[in-house]
């Protein structure tokens, strides 16, 4: 298959883009490909795919369901329960939600953690989008329960289980309070046998971090550090309450970090994130959404912009987290983090590519198109979403979008439902 996006805006000039396959052939003024499907670009600014690197997906399914409460009470009483319940067919249903929501709002990638493994996957491969998936794992501190986590990891990555390029497996140890440092050890090694990323909540809040010195005596990069399992595998969500001395052994251990602003704010968990101090150390940050009961949407246009203000705000500096910089770390810093040859318009790179509709009041006047798409947009500018080469969406339609949104609907009530039952 063949695309020839034409006369799109790429950094300021006119510009054509020849797609073969799912990567970049050509970037030219004027590109002559008879072939080619045609994808109008004028008028239309062209960025890479959005980079969600921490999500729950299916957790649309709790949009708006447990707000305004703090995290372990949110978790204890509102999320876990119900999550219990959940089904294979409430994961794909709100799977495929989370998709939509994504695609809709320019994101190509995504690095999620959920129950249910099999159900995503259904879901990426379906709607078309690239994904690091894993399976949240939990033990609780308790032998049998890592035993049979254990398992559960080493059944997803048998050699005859087939895999979708497109999606690649990762491990997803839940946090330091829900996890062992025996399994934590456990997990570090299959990654390594095994060549995988692995992704953990931490330091999200500073009563986990006071937990984690009252049970382990020391902070929870350090616990990390202590274990022997701090490598460039890891990425740590949110990584709110750290100090210098954690930055530097996250930098020399090369381990990435996601900031998810909105949830940050929401669940009141803190809002202080170290952004250049973790840059300038040299630590890859990356950032996320996370959950849509935490977050309650998947907009990645937001969550560029939430990051920088709040940036800005807390150390009273107008110069901190300038618009470009949160284009890279929704672009560049997730292709580095997830490992896929993405996240730059470049002849060669995979073709995941989005067309920002410039005739909207919020790109008007256009001085700078970088600081508007930050600063002034949200989702809703998002024209057109190419994924390996592929068109997800166009003129703002997604194919079936209706179904997924009613069938996810309906998975949503049901579960609620037997949860009250």
């Amino acid at each position: 298959m063949e695309l020839l996006i034409q006369s799109a805006l790429l950094n300021g000039a006119s510009t054509d883009i020849h797609i073969v396959g799912n990567r970049i052939r050509r970037i030219a003024p004027a590109i002559d490909a008879p072939g080619a499907t045609r994808v109008d670009g004028r008028r239309k600014a062209v960025i890479p795919g959005l980079m969600n690197m921490h999500t729950h997906a299916a957790m649309t399914l709790f949009r708006g369901f447990g707000d305004d409460m703090p995290l372990m009470t949110w978790l204890n009483e509102k999320i876990w329960p119900n999550e219990a319940r959940l089904t294979e067919d409430d994961v794909y249903h709100g799977a495929r939600l989370a998709c939509a929501e994504m695609i809709r709002s320019g994101t190509t990638t995504f690095f999620d953690m959920y129950h249910h493994l099999d159900a995503t996957c259904a879901a990426v491969e379906e709607m078309g989008l690239r994904a690091v998936l894993s399976e949240a794992c939990f033990d609780r501190f308790r032998p049998e329960l890592a035993e049979k986590a254990r398992r559960l990891i080493a059944g997803r990555f048998h050699p005859s289980v087939p895999r979708n390029p497109r999606i690649r497996l990762a491990l997803g140890p839940h946090a330091i309070y829900t996890v062992s440092g025996e399994l934590l050890q456990w997990a570090f090694a299959f990654a390594e046998t095994h060549d995988l990323l692995i992704q953990i909540h931490l330091s999200e809040t500073e009563g986990e971090v006071e937990q984690c010195r009252a049970r382990f005596g020391t902070t929870p990069v350090r616990y990390l550090h202590r274990l022997g399992v701090l490598s460039p595998r890891w990425s740590l969500a949110h990584a709110l309450h750290v100090d210098e001395g954690e930055i530097e052994l996250l930098a020399e251990h090369g381990v990435k970090t996601v900031h998810n602003p909105a949830s940050n704010m929401k669940l009141a968990s803190g809002y202080r994130f170290r952004y250049r101090e973790m840059r300038a150390a040299g630590v890859t940050v990356a950032l996320g959404t996370d959950g849509c009961s935490s977050s309650n949407n998947l907009d990645m246009i937001e969550a560029m912009k939430l990051a920088s203000l709040l940036g800005k705000a807390w150390r009273n500096d107008p110069e901190a987290l300038p618009c470009e910089e949160m284009l890279y770390a929704a672009t560049e810093a997730g292709a580095s983090l997830s490992g896929f040859d993405a996240g730059r318009i470049e002849e060669g790179r995979l073709a995941d590519l989005c067309l920002i509709d410039l005739d909207m009041p919020v790109f008007t006047p256009n001085f700078n198109f970088t600081s508007n798409l930050v600063f002034a947009a949200n989702g809703s500018c998002v024209d057109t979403v190419i994924c390996d080469g592929k068109i997800l969406m166009q003129h703002r339609s997604i194919p079936g979008e209706g179904d997924i949104l009613e069938q996810a609907a309906r998975a949503a009530c049901d579960l609620v439902r037997r949860g009250n039952g």
